[in-house]
């Protein structure tokens, strides 16, 4: 990735902040329009897919680090063990599909 380039999630979060006042253009750089938010919009499920692989990683070396289902459920605000192991499968199984439709469309 280039370093000028902001991935997706940054993307995302720069319009929302610009068009909540959070953020203000930069002098001369114009407002955030319609195509702006659209383009924001059609980036949120590549940012989403990007956080479900990072935490399903997070999460496999939380677990080879000895952690129990406890205390990763503690770590994610989660009520049980069976809550949090329940996620990571959900979430294996999102990634293990996005990269198999990656490989396939690729």
């Amino acid at each position: 990735m280039h370093p000028s380039v902001i991935g997706p999630h940054e993307a995302v979060r720069l319009v929302s902040f610009l068009l909540s006042g959070a953020a203000l253009p930069e002098d001369g750089e114009p407002e955030v329009d319609h195509a702006d938010i659209t383009a924001a919009l059609s980036l949120v499920p590549l940012a989403r897919g990007e956080m479900d692989e990072l935490e399903a990683g997070l999460l496999q070396m939380a677990r080879g680090r000895g952690m129990t289902w406890q205390e990763v459920a503690f770590g994610l605000g989660l009520g049980t063990p069976q809550a949090a192991r329940q996620r990571y499968e959900r979430l294996i199984g999102r990634t293990a599909t996005d990269a198999e439709e990656d490989r396939e469309n690729g």
